[in-house]
């Protein structure tokens, strides 16, 4: 690959990884959200979607382990960062409650779960052992 092709790819990953920050504050600006009067956390099945979505871009364009997870370590740094000292000291996680739960495993299954399948169907690049010297 070539050198210019090598930058291309980190630019891509640089947006994915700004696209999994920015979903994640918009997931959680909206899970307190209703239907009438009946809790309705929307935004769970767009993390269900979009995290493995940006987990298999990610490992298309890399064969690290490190470079195919980072959208969803993204995702939940900013989910905890946001969600436990968001804007102006709210708390969007809300405790106890099961859209909270919900949006949590409907964001990280199915991320990890990609990032199984794409490491699988690749192969993990080898580890290399440190020189010592």
């Amino acid at each position: 690959m070539t050198s210019r092709g090598r930058v291309l790819d980190r630019v891509v990953i640089g947006f994915l990884l700004l696209d999994a920050v920015l979903l994640a504050v918009l997931e959680l600006l909206f899970l307190p959200s209703y239907l009438g009067d009946m809790p309705f956390p929307s935004t769970t099945a767009l993390a269900a979607v979009t995290t493995p979505l940006l987990v298999a871009q990610a490992g298309k364009l890399s064969r690290r382990r490190g470079v195919a997870a980072a959208p969803l370590v993204a995702w939940f740094v900013t989910v905890f960062v946001f969600g436990l000292a968001g804007p102006g000291g709210d708390v969007l996680l809300l405790a106890n409650d099961w859209r909270t739960y919900l949006f949590l495993a409907a964001g990280a299954i199915p991320g990890a779960l990609m990032l199984g399948i794409v490491q699988g169907r690749r192969g993990v690049e080898p580890v290399r052992p440190r020189d010592t010297r």
